[in-house]
């Protein structure tokens, strides 16, 4: 069983939480999502292109894709815009009898930015390579012979997870939750198992959902989560607290959802859709993994000082609380976002 003398670490993970948010959720919420650039070179020697970018209404984030060569300096032929992204399209735009082979792409603007890139160039040989742009690395060259061997997908599955704070908080109330590591092993397995089966159903769009409503409904699992803290603080049993993989598997049914969300804005290669899946799939586990890793040692860490009784259930109360307060507020924000998209 976890003890509670962990707990005084939790006063400070919900201080630094409630820091985070107010900084980040109005500021920064769209701008996290990445962009899109796909190039396809064409056997006659052509190319088309994709640009998908993030926006905020009809202001797009102010960042440009760069072939070198000028080869997408003219206007695109079409402009679309969708929900939180502006679509732009390139199309049989001419090469001059050069390939795509050592050109650098480059995202102008990236820099600046806390967004990624993920680049997919298709090579009329029938290669393909995979980058994922950040604002360190906002360039590369294309190498004709490099073939997929950066799992840009993998990647991107690991950097969702680790910057998604109400995902990782959900998985924080499941590891508090949680008596013992066997109880922990078979709650954190049945989350997965269940947000595995709605992230490939939802992706490969074998079920349809309402994105917002989904939102918010991950910020409720939350809200339970912390009335199930305070209730076993309070002594009260129940199936929560006998079995947590119960309600594991019944929300990761909603998180994996909301995972294809994402994966949705970011785009599938729809020749490759079956590995561009497991790979950020597998992407979201490595990054779950290590979050649960680094917050058991740094619980197994604080097992070894002495904690006044008091002090640890004051603790446990305050952060059950701060988790609840924020969970509330994300549920009704979402929601109210949810039935504004209904009306």
């Amino acid at each position: 069983m976890i003890s509670r003398h962990l707990f005084p670490l939790m006063v400070w993970a919900a201080a630094m939480l409630a820091a985070f948010v107010i900084l980040t959720v109005r500021v920064d919420a769209h701008e996290v999502r990445p962009a899109y650039l796909e190039v396809t070179e064409r056997a006659d020697g052509k190319l088309d292109v994709l640009w998908k970018q993030p926006s905020i209404g009809l202001l797009a984030v102010a960042i440009h894709p760069r072939i070198e060569g000028g080869l997408i300096e003219r206007a695109p032929d079409r402009v679309e815009n969708a929900e939180n992204f502006e679509l732009r399209r390139w199309n049989a735009v001419d090469l001059k009898g050069g390939s795509l082979d050592g050109r650098e792409v480059r995202i102008d603007g990236l820099e600046r930015t806390i967004t990624d890139t993920l680049v997919l160039v298709h090579l009329k040989n029938g290669e393909e390579e995979q980058r994922v742009l950040t604002p360190a690395y906002p360039a590369f060259a294309i190498n004709a012979h490099a073939g997929a061997a950066v799992p840009a997908y993998l990647k991107l599955g690991i950097e969702h997870i680790l910057t998604g704070i109400d995902h990782l908080l959900f998985v924080f109330g499941l590891l508090l939750l949680s008596s013992g590591w066997k109880q922990l092993l078979r709650t954190i397995t049945a989350f997965t198992i269940a947000h595995s089966i709605t992230l490939a159903l939802t992706a490969l769009k074998l079920v349809s959902v309402n994105p917002q409503l989904i939102e918010a409904m991950v910020a409720y699992s939350i809200l339970f989560l912390a009335v199930e803290l305070v209730r076993k603080q309070r002594g009260k049993d129940g199936i929560t607290q006998r079995s947590p993989w119960i309600v594991a598997f019944g929300f990761g049914l909603l998180h994996g959802a909301a995972f294809a969300g994402a994966l949705k804005e970011i785009g599938l290669p729809e020749h490759n859709i079956p590995a561009s899946l497991f790979l950020f799939n597998v992407g979201v586990e490595i990054g779950q993994l290590i979050f649960v890793a680094v917050v058991s040692a740094l619980l197994w860490a604080l097992s070894r000082l002495r904690w006044p009784v008091a002090t640890s259930r004051l603790a446990w109360t305050a952060a059950s609380y701060a988790i609840g307060s924020f969970a509330t507020f994300w549920f009704l924000e979402r929601l109210h976002t949810a039935l504004d998209a209904i009306v």
